[in-house]
């Protein structure tokens, strides 16, 4: 089969042919719908050698989508020929996170060496793609998989993001969505259809900004330091309820920080290596700041339940398995508006 892989350090993924995988015990096969192209993979492929932990060669891929394609040994109560998605953040099936649902809590995967498909597994930018449980699919029953694929990732971690702080999301408050890209944009759609906030997004790009009014933000700021006068300005000097910064490099963490009232969230999604002061005289007074990770099983279900009746979704551009390296240097190049969707 046909596989898109990150073969040498520094170097290009390449398409190339391998073998196509057999499901072992308690493993399914999915023939693939489409895969997500994520800015993730375009970080671990940016790493030196000495910090790139991930394996090679390397199948990319940790949003995926496909059908049923066959059944391990054990495997009970999944139809072949089955849409799904597959939920990417892998973990042991049996500590009390876990039992949860909260596999990208998972206490054990380091220790057994469990990760996440295209992120250490053979991921979803193939032909075919062996999921390790039938737990981590969950049926798309009507859903498109090219539309929604990215959900699994784009949609789901912005959820999971968002969750952490509803209660500060309420009537008359206001949350900035820094970073207006795959994940950023679903995540305007998000805040509108989950909360009464007023949602105010910032970008570098004028695209991407528009992008943002397209999917319901109320307001849009260039992603610049004079933009923390403007968002004061709009909340009566008191400044944002939340931050979700979907970048969080130095820039971004700086202004995040700048722009949150006392008691606010500053929420770091993006996988930036910014660092910020804290303590009592650092900030506004009790202000939090979190870094959620991807999310959990029941709120990737609760993502496609929103697809379905609010009408969430990701602006998508679709690429074939053969151009699937344009893919990634187009977004390398910041030339990807919303999401590319790679189809074998």
């Amino acid at each position: 089969m046909l596989a898109l892989q990150y073969r040498t350090i520094g170097s290009a993924p390449e398409v190339v042919e391998i073998e196509t995988p057999e499901p072992g015990p308690g493993q399914v096969r999915i023939k693939v719908s489409a895969a997500g192209v994520c800015h993730s993979d375009e970080f671990i492929m940016s790493l030196p050698d000495d910090q790139y932990v991930y394996g090679r060669p390397q199948t990319l891929g940790h949003e995926g989508a496909g059908v049923v394609d066959m059944l391990g040994d054990g495997v009970e109560h999944l139809e072949l020929g089955t849409s799904v998605a597959v939920y990417g953040p892998w973990g042991c099936g049996q500590c009390y996170e876990c039992s949860k649902g909260s596999e990208n809590y998972c206490t054990n995967a380091a220790r057994y060496g469990i990760v996440p498909p295209g992120l250490g597994a053979p991921g979803a930018m193939a032909e075919y793609m062996i999921v390790d449980s039938p737990r981590h699919l969950v049926p798309l029953g009507d859903l498109d998989p090219v539309k929604n694929v990215s959900l699994t990732d784009a949609g789901l971690t912005p959820y999971h993001a968002i969750k952490g702080s509803l209660a500060k999301l309420h009537a008359g408050a206001t949350c900035v969505v820094i970073g207006v890209g795959g994940l950023g944009h679903v995540a305007v759609q998000l805040l509108r259809a989950m909360t009464p906030a007023t949602v105010v997004a910032l970008d570098i790009s004028e695209d991407k900004l528009n992008l943002a009014t397209e999917v319901g933000a109320h307001y849009t700021f260039p992603s610049e330091q004079g933009t923390v006068a403007l968002v004061r300005d709009l909340t009566h000097g008191e400044g944002a309820n939340v931050v979700f910064d979907f970048v969080a490099n130095q820039a971004t963490m700086d202004l995040g920080q700048a722009m949150i009232r006392p008691q606010g969230d500053q929420v770091l999604v993006g996988v930036g290596a910014g660092v910020l002061p804290v303590g009592l005289m650092a900030g506004a007074w009790e202000a939090s700041i979190r870094s959620p990770y991807w999310g959990t099983r029941p709120e990737l279900i609760e993502v496609f339940d929103l697809a379905r009746s609010s009408g969430i979704n990701v602006h998508t551009e679709v690429f074939s398995l053969a151009d699937a390296p344009k893919a990634y240097e187009k977004l390398k190049n910041n030339q990807i508006l919303g999401r590319a969707v790679v189809v074998p």
